[in-house]
């Protein structure tokens, strides 16, 4: 039998190991809600945190998301998760950061937040590019007819090469309108600058500077709209925006106009678009967000041929979504720390 010798560890050595041991237990505490966030943002989280992660590409239930935030430091979240007081109240105390990986913050009790003196953060500037760009690509798809084109050779509607057959508008010579003329919104119009755009319109609550060096002119939406045609929405959520968009806008519009938007599908009243689809009011339209989402796939929206629906997807450039993910793990690892954030949202 081997015998067993005791290991005599050196006071000063055993006072280091309890120490490292207690600098690792006292990491702030990060609850992330996906596990599939770019691993740029996770890696930097990782270096300073203990990262806890909800197992599914789905968004955690609300109970999921109550249990799991408790005691946490941090929460990494996007605009599927619903961080209300309840979840506020589940973290409890050592909360400080709630920071989202989104442009948007109407999933956030950002009232109650600020009572709690928890910082939000957000992320604006990065995904400008890829949702104007999408922006363009779902305009191009509604008025080209991408969509319905794309299901003929599939249904046998493609039987030979017809003058008339899926013609639709094109953008050369046309005016745009732009509701909500914001980063988004400006980006846009720079975007189709270089397709012949006869003129650019906005309306919106003040004038911007920059619509000078696009040539777009600001006035009344009520004035614009019978003007265009092609209308974007690029408006924020707001409760001021709630189906902004609504039968009497729709009723303003060329029934050769087409209708895109990619902010946000709580700025439409839906029943108000698809009576303006079904009737012929407008030519067409063009979404890349629509209430709810995700929409059933038997929903009345689906089933309107001059229609494209896709499912939200406006920042998913490979790039943005990077950029997206380490703003995010930026902005709790400067908060955590008492600093200034770099994309904080001002409560």
């Amino acid at each position: 039998m081997v015998p067993i010798r005791s290991v005599l560890v050196k006071p000063s050595v055993l006072h280091h190991i309890c120490r490292v041991q207690s600098l690792a237990t006292m990491k702030p505490s990060v609850y992330v809600t996906r596990p599939d966030v770019p691993s740029i943002g996770i890696d930097l989280l990782k270096e300073k945190c203990n990262v806890e992660t909800w197992s599914q590409n789905s968004a955690p239930p609300h109970e999921e998301l109550v249990k799991n935030i408790a005691g946490k430091d941090a929460v990494f979240c996007n605009i599927a998760d619903k961080i209300d007081k309840n979840v506020l109240d589940a973290a409890g105390p050592n909360l400080k950061v709630v920071a989202t990986m989104s442009v948007g913050f109407e999933h956030i009790d950002v009232q109650e937040a600020k009572k709690r003196g928890i910082k939000v953060g957000y992320t604006p500037d990065v995904l400008t590019y890829a949702v104007a760009e999408l922006t363009v690509g779902i305009l191009l798809a509604t008025s080209r007819r991408l969509f319905e084109a794309h299901r003929e050779i599939f249904n046998g509607g493609w039987k030979s090469w017809a003058p008339s057959w899926m013609c639709g508008p094109s953008i050369k010579g046309k005016t745009i309108g732009i509701v909500g003329f914001g980063r988004i919104g400006q980006e846009t119009a720079r975007l189709l600058k270089g397709f012949g755009v006869k003129q650019f319109l906005y309306s919106g609550r003040r004038d911007h500077p920059e619509a000078s060096d696009i040539g777009a002119v600001r006035m009344p939406v009520e004035e614009m709209l019978p003007q265009c045609d092609f209308v974007i929405c690029a408006l924020a959520m707001s409760p001021e925006t709630k189906h902004y968009f609504n039968e009497k806008l729709f009723n303003l519009m060329k029934p050769s106009a087409i209708f895109v938007n990619t902010s946000r599908g709580g700025v439409v009243d839906q029943d108000a678009l698809i009576e303006a689809l079904e009737k012929k009011k407008i030519w067409g339209a063009g979404l890349d967000v629509m209430t709810p989402e995700p929409i059933p796939p038997n929903h009345r929206l689906l089933k309107l041929p001059n229609c494209v629906v896709i499912p939200h997807i406006g920042s998913a450039g490979i790039e943005s979504r990077n950029d997206m993910a380490e703003l995010t793990a930026r902005n709790i690892l400067t908060a955590l720390e008492g600093k200034p954030m770099p994309a904080e949202l001002n409560l």
